[in-house]
């Protein structure tokens, strides 16, 4: 079976867009769980197809659509993480952290927000989210504050910090491995690192404000009885031990993405398959099998420690997102995005260079704001060949660049601006709620749009300074401010 064509008529088009908006305005009301609205939005898709003549999307296109290799990452990460919960380590690294901080919420909350920016910087966000979760979970409950003070920086912060990396966000791993722009591993340092790590900065000082009573100025005491260990100890240390070592080598696998070509996915099975292995191989020499052996091991880990609502979610999501490339709709909206650069720059009889920053600006905030609402993957992918074609036609030579740091800032950092603009979110926002933390869209919303515009803000006027004073001094100048920033924090804080 190869099912059919979609139709990519302006109205099929217009009706997957409708589809699309319903689910962002649904998501809002929080009147329904938020897994059954993709689900039903997806029944509607190919209610429409099967029984009407808009095609959008055939079953046999929408398993094309599914990234398999997004859920694979997902479930092999949760899986990981349910593996070191049963060595007790989230516990025992939380008494170290709160020893660090002396109980203090405020501190606590930096940790956390530098601890997963920088990780999230050599790691994709969603594993990221996955490993630093249960610390922040378990540090909140124990410093006896709302948990969405410590989950909702720490998500901005992981898409922060991929950000500035090639292999830290999925949208500049698309744009770093096609050829048509010429960027390298380091050119993805060079440019934005600087950048993120201001914005990091600013996530901190946000954060303070806006959770003023939990991780604010009113929050900032030492908590003595807070900061004393509870005695947590690790467990079956030989399982991890040797959980880490596969960790590591996972790891390895994820950044040298660029050598070995291999889809995250792939280490990422390999290693999970390797460390339940050896769960089992520990846990048999010290027991019998027995009737009760689903306690221990692979099915416990999948009864427990797998979020299949957040795995649906992703799914189905991914059919909608499938429907709007089929009908062109996304393809639409890119090429419009180059029709008003071309209308702007002619209507104002722009400069060359005046001309590029405008086409910067407009594709910084015009995927900043598409990434908030749908999916960055798919849009970047048709983004990155009309960008190819607006630099040919604009001949900005190696000025051009900087229309590939706006996409990449833009799809990136928009993706905090609402609950379903980036997969991080998503995971985080269900690990909090099987935790029984619900984190409703529109609480979502009015943090993380706030942080999207105050980021997407700053790297407006990073790009206007690249283009304009150049990027070797931009980026020298920020990285000695960054220097001096650091030395005084750490002068504030030994004083």
């Amino acid at each position: 079976m190869t099912g059919f064509d979609s139709t990519r008529d302006a109205f099929s088009q217009v009706i997957v867009a409708a589809i699309l908006v319903g689910v962002f305005a649904l998501l809002a009301a929080d009147r329904v769980h938020r897994v059954l609205i993709p689900i039903g939005a997806v029944a509607l898709v190919w209610l429409i197809s099967y029984f009407s003549p808009f095609r959008l999307i055939s079953f046999e296109a929408a398993q094309q659509a599914i990234d398999l290799n997004v859920i694979l990452l997902l479930f092999a990460m949760m899986a990981l993480v349910g593996v070191l919960k049963t060595t007790n380590v989230f516990p025992w690294a939380v008494d170290r952290l709160l020893e660090r901080s002396r109980g203090n919420p405020s501190r606590a909350a930096r940790l956390i927000i530098w601890f997963t920016g920088i990780l999230s910087a050599i790691l994709d966000n969603v594993t990221t989210v996955i490993f630093t979760y249960p610390m922040a979970s378990e540090m909140a409950r124990r410093l006896k504050i709302n948990g969405s003070a410590f989950f909702l920086p720490m998500v901005m912060a992981a898409n922060i910090g991929g950000t500035a990396t090639l292999i830290g966000d999925p949208p500049n791993v698309l744009i770093g491995a096609d050829p048509r722009t010429g960027l390298s591993f380091m050119a993805f340092i060079y440019n934005l690192t600087v950048p993120c790590t201001f914005m990091m900065f600013v996530l901190v000082w946000y954060s303070r404000r806006f959770y003023p009573a939990d991780i604010g100025r009113s929050a900032d005491a030492d908590h003595a009885g807070a900061a004393r260990p509870v005695g947590a100890v690790l467990q079956n240390v030989p399982l991890l031990r040797a959980t880490c070592w596969i960790t590591a080598l996972i790891f390895a696998g994820f950044m040298t993405h660029t050598l070995t070509h291999m889809p995250v996915a792939v280490p990422a099975v390999i290693g999970i398959a390797a460390i339940l292995l050896a769960q089992d191989y520990y846990y048999l020499k010290e027991h019998r099998p027995t009737a009760e052996e689903r306690q221990h091991g692979v099915l416990a880990i999948l009864e427990k420690d797998i979020e299949w609502p957040t795995l649906a979610f992703f799914l189905f999501l991914f059919v909608l997102v499938g429907a709007a490339v089929a009908t062109g709709l996304i393809e639409s909206l890119a090429h419009g995005l180059g029709w008003i650069i071309d209308g702007v720059s002619g209507g104002l009889d722009l400069s060359p260079r005046e001309t590029l920053l405008v086409a910067a600006l407009i594709i910084l905030w015009v995927s900043g704001f598409l990434s908030a609402v749908i999916d960055n993957i798919p849009y970047t992918a048709v983004t990155i060949p009309l960008v190819a074609s607006l630099l040919g036609h604009l001949e900005a030579g190696t000025d051009g660049q900087v229309l590939w740091w706006a996409l990449a800032l833009g799809a990136c950092l928009g993706g905090n601006g609402t609950l379903i603009g980036a997969s991080a979110n998503v995971t985080v926002t269900g690990l909090a709620e099987k935790d029984g933390k619900r984190i409703s869209f529109n609480e979502f919303t009015a943090f993380g749009s706030r942080v999207a515009g105050l980021t997407l803000v700053m790297s407006s006027a990073y790009l206007a300074l690249w283009l304009y004073v150049g990027s070797t001094v931009v980026n020298l100048a920020g990285a000695a401010v960054l220097a001096v920033l650091f030395a005084a924090t750490q002068l504030r804080r030994a004083s």
